[in-house]
């Protein structure tokens, strides 16, 4: 811990998404508060399932562990840290320091993970329960402005060349049905999360078996009990030291899916900006550049598309991470995931609550609309003149044929093909 550094102030740096960005739920979960809290209520889970399971400990232990759960000294916890290295036993110390009866109880027979892991679990799982309902709201106003926009025409794109007529609203509906395919997957990466549970150094549980006298099925009560407690239905029945840290692969594989479909939408918005077709919401005071009065950038798209960005290359983070995890763990995998895990649930809270204010108040321009349709209502006509001569007796794949059959089979002998025949005589 970085202890008597000026940590919120214009001295030191702050991580954007924090300070600027993400909302204020989002950064509880993942602040240092909400992880050192959680980190006792696990030790107070742990020690009263040991106590129902018949080991010494005390009533008295007990309440004053959840006397103390939210008081924690965090000046004392750091430069107990610098001390100890170690970041666990720095709260261990500083926690027994508030609980001097139920000091020789906390963290009994746990390993670092039992804290880490199953916190880190925990967060996932909350910080996805912010996901859900703010991804659906989304899909919510989009719906509802595909359904007012469902009949209006307007002229389709393919290589963003003018194409066929397509309705603003069934342009819509192709983000919706993105964003509707990430709503099933962060409900489904959620839903299939298991706690790490109490499973021991190496995931053997022998610490918890010694403490029960080789008494397996305590062991396992132990493990369900806590489970339960945390509020997980399921725990893993293997693990290393850790939880298989392909359980961080997928998750961030679902957020950053879901920065790949808002770059997709939010492009599409700029780009209709660019026509003056569509925009974003324009607030009354805002002012779209400092030297032109006029502009009406669409920033909010593109700080969608910015974080976007970010948030589809951390799934390198944890690729990386797992592919590397020796045997039963390996200690490089903490500083990275650290980092890895916040910065991607804070980017995608942020990019949702842009995009919500965004869809709540996009503005179509009929009228640029439709003068579009007439320039290019010429051109769009030579489809159904084609069809009006396939029903005459015309074939439309002739061309398609002599482009992918034939030309390619006489591209060897082009200059053999320019040299003009001679009459015989």
């Amino acid at each position: 811990m970085a202890a008597g550094l000026d940590s919120g102030g214009p001295n030191s740096y702050r991580s954007p998404l924090a300070s600027r960005y993400a909302s204020q739920e989002m950064c509880f979960v993942f602040s240092d508060r909400y992880k050192f809290r959680t980190w006792r209520q696990l030790w107070l889970w742990l020690a009263e399932a040991e106590q129902t399971l018949g080991l010494p400990i005390t009533d008295e232990q007990i309440q004053e562990m959840k006397s103390n759960l939210d008081n924690i000294d965090f000046k004392m916890a750091a430069e107990e840290e610098k001390q100890l290295l170690h970041d666990v036993m720095a709260h261990v110390h500083t926690f027994g320091h508030c609980c001097p009866k139920a000091a020789g109880i906390i963290h009994l027979g746990a390993t670092s993970c039992y804290v880490g892991d199953n916190t880190d679990l925990i967060i996932l799982r909350n910080a996805l329960d912010l996901l859900l309902p703010k991804l659906a709201r989304v899909i919510s106003r989009l719906a509802d402005f595909a359904k007012e926009r469902a009949n209006l025409p307007t002229l389709g794109f393919t290589h963003f060349q003018p194409a066929q007529l397509t309705t603003v609203g069934k342009r819509c509906c192709l983000w919706i049905q993105d964003l509707c395919m990430d709503l099933q997957n962060l409900k489904r990466v959620r839903d299939d999360l298991r706690f790490r549970g109490v499973k021991g150094t190496t995931g053997t549980q022998a610490s918890f078996l010694q403490l029960f006298e080789g008494d397996d099925q305590k062991v396992e009560q132990l493990d369900k009990m806590v489970t339960e407690k945390a509020g997980f239905k399921r725990a893993f029945i293997i693990t290393g030291q850790t939880y298989t840290r392909k359980v961080d692969i997928e998750v961030l594989s679902v957020l950053a899916s879901l920065g790949a479909s808002v770059h997709k939408m939010c492009t599409d918005i700029r780009l209709l900006a660019h026509l003056k077709e569509m925009e974003e919401p324009f607030e009354k005071q805002q002012i779209g550049s400092s030297a032109m009065p006029y502009k009406r950038n669409p920033m909010r798209s593109e700080r969608c598309c910015s974080l976007a960005r970010h948030l589809m290359t951390l799934i390198m983070d944890p690729l990386q991470t797992a592919s590397v995890q020796w045997f039963e763990r390996t200690l490089d995998d903490s500083a990275n995931r650290r980092i890895c895990l916040a910065e991607a649930f804070l980017t995608a809270d942020t990019i949702l609550n842009t995009l919500q204010n965004i869809s709540e108040g996009l503005v179509v321009y009929p009228k640029v609309i439709e003068r579009r349709i007439q320039q290019e209502l010429p051109f769009m006509a030579t489809e159904n003149i084609i069809m009006a001569m396939v029903k005459a007796g015309g074939n439309r794949q002739i061309q398609r044929f002599l482009e992918e059959e034939v030309y390619p089979l006489l591209k060897p002998y082009e200059n053999v093909m320019k040299v003009k025949a001679e009459l015989c005589l």
